[in-house]
């Protein structure tokens, strides 16, 4: 467990695409009823979408929250498994379009969902050295999933963007520590020649998900005496509704600590977005003084767990950029052919 006293959240935000398709909808295409599945439906990149346009959209809006001069922000890091070049950095694309450019540090970072994560934890620790005043880090996927594959009921698309600064009476949220488990558990992958990822199945869940995932947050509240009942929100890794149930069964954590942040049922696994989509929806509603334990999770595979306590400059800030909640109801449903068409499964000759 590492202190991180000192380092705040200045600006947040969250994008989502207005398209979703159905679990059903893609049930019917391969004869499967997923007519009670957890993951309802979800959010589909449309066709000029990706993972840049997306991390700029939720960077814009973290922007619009922070009250800052986008030239401030020295470092900007990407998390994703999804980015739209294989050699060009997703960060220079974002620091131009918001009016960072020139930055001094610009990266894409992977390490499969908790990509985005790592970005908030390399970006703290820059600001916790004094290296640079602020810093905007950012999970953004386009997740794959094979068609006819399990993963394509619940890989989703969209970004969360968090732009961090040092701590001053006019922060949303203070990063109170953080801690960290990684192995090396080949749970998912996918080569360099690969479109599409593969899985263990079942294996992704123990020893994967829950080992790294409880690692995580036992370290983090053990190292530091934190108890449970100090914390008001949970937000865990969701690349499913039961996955994050389980976890807070197992740590006797009260469902209504986990259900703000709960929202793969409505979206679906956004990759390097997910847990961080999840923590700016209870920031969307948190108060100050209460606390929030973060939990990403990425295949490969590792965990990374956050305190953050929220501030009262929370009531200045948070109307300044949409809502989560007003993004998750504005939605156009699409069939499974435009699916595939918004996804490039299908393309005009």
């Amino acid at each position: 467990m590492v202190k991180l006293g000192g380092v705040a959240v200045h600006g947040y935000g969250g994008y989502i695409p207005r398209y979703r398709i159905k679990a059903e909808e893609i049930g019917r295409v391969w004869g499967q009823d997923k007519s009670g599945s957890p993951v309802v439906e979800k959010a589909v990149a449309g066709i000029d979408e990706d993972a840049a346009t997306m991390a700029v959209e939720a960077a814009r809006m973290a922007l619009r929250r922070a009250m800052i001069d986008p030239k401030k922000i020295s470092a900007i890091y990407v998390g994703s498994e999804s980015k739209p070049y294989a050699v060009k950095p997703t960060g220079t694309i974002v620091a131009e379009a918001i009016g960072a450019s020139p930055t001094k540090l610009a990266a894409d970072l992977e390490f499969a969902c908790k990509a985005g994560s790592e970005a908030i934890a390399i970006i703290a620790g820059l600001i916790r050295s004094g290296q640079i005043e602020y810093g905007l880090a950012i999970g953004a996927d386009t997740a794959q999933g094979r068609p006819g594959d399990a993963l394509e009921y619940t890989a989703a698309s969209g970004a969360a963007a968090f732009i961090l600064g040092r701590l001053d009476d006019r922060a949303i949220a203070e990063i109170e520590a953080w801690s960290a488990y990684a192995t090396d558990t080949p749970d998912f992958w996918r080569r360099p020649s690969d479109k599409y990822p593969m899985h263990a199945a079942r294996f992704t869940g123990e020893p994967a998900y829950f080992r790294h995932i409880l690692g995580a947050v036992q370290s983090l509240l053990e190292d530091d005496g934190y108890a449970l009942n100090e914390i008001d929100y949970f937000v865990f890794h969701q690349p499913n509704v039961k996955f994050p149930l389980v976890v807070a069964k197992y740590l006797k954590v009260d469902q209504e600590k986990l259900s703000p942040g709960l929202i793969a049922n409505l979206v679906g696994n956004t990759y390097s977005a997910c847990s961080l989509l999840g923590l700016v929806n209870v920031l969307d509603q948190a108060q100050p003084g209460q606390r929030i334990l973060l939990a990403s999770y990425g295949s490969g595979a590792g965990s990374d767990a956050f305190l953050i306590r929220i501030l009262d400059g929370i009531f200045e800030r948070r109307d300044l950029a949409p809502r989560l909640a007003e993004l998750i109801e504005d939605k156009i449903y699409i069939d499974y052919s435009m699916y595939l068409k918004f996804r490039e499964e299908i393309i005009m000759r």
